[in-house]
């Protein structure tokens, strides 16, 4: 499966750098490829590492403005033009998109998936990976979304809330549609 992963490009503290190798390191281990932002730069550094050391293929989609910061050994890397075309290109090379926790442009990314989601442009599987928490205040204000009709479609059907890496990736897999590795 080619799993798009969202998240920080900081360098953060380890109860968010845990979780994205864990993550990372389950890609790699199910044979999948991780579809990511391109960076070799913190989160993003973390994950990638971690899929690679374990035998996962790395895509990366960075942008122009950011090649300085791009992962030199990725199995392929691809540079968009502008932010807009980056998120497109993600979004067609996956099969499934993992958000972790992330600043601005993770939040923009999020929303723009789960926007197309619910207007059926894509029906590739969305899954927050709520490490800490992190989520809870998005998640909540999706339930409040939902409840006072804002949303046209059930939340359930746009996104996944996973705690733990595990839990995230198992979803995934288990999913009828889900390409299975061969």
């Amino acid at each position: 499966m080619n799993i798009c992963v969202f998240l920080s490009a900081a360098d953060l503290d380890e109860r968010y750098t845990r979780p994205a190798r864990a993550l990372g390191e389950l890609i790699g281990r199910g044979g999948h490829t991780l579809v990511w932002g391109g960076s070799d730069t913190g989160l993003m550094k973390v994950v990638a590492d971690g899929a690679h050391e374990t035998g996962g293929r790395l895509v990366g989609i960075s942008v122009e403005f950011l090649r300085g910061f791009a992962r030199t050994g990725a199995d392929e890397l691809v540079v968009a033009t502008d932010l807009a075309e980056r998120k497109a290109l993600l979004l067609a090379r996956s099969d499934a998109v993992l958000v972790l926790a992330g600043g601005l442009g993770t939040l923009d990314e999020v929303t723009e998936i789960l926007e197309l989601r619910k207007h059926g442009l894509h029906d590739k599987p969305v899954v927050l990976l709520n490490t800490a928490g992190f989520y809870d205040g998005l998640t909540q204000q999706l339930r409040r979304m939902e409840a006072e009709g804002f949303l046209p479609v059930p939340l359930d059907t746009l996104v996944h809330v996973a705690d733990e890496p595990a839990d995230a990736l198992a979803y995934l897999e288990r999913l009828p549609t889900a390409p299975q590795v061969r």
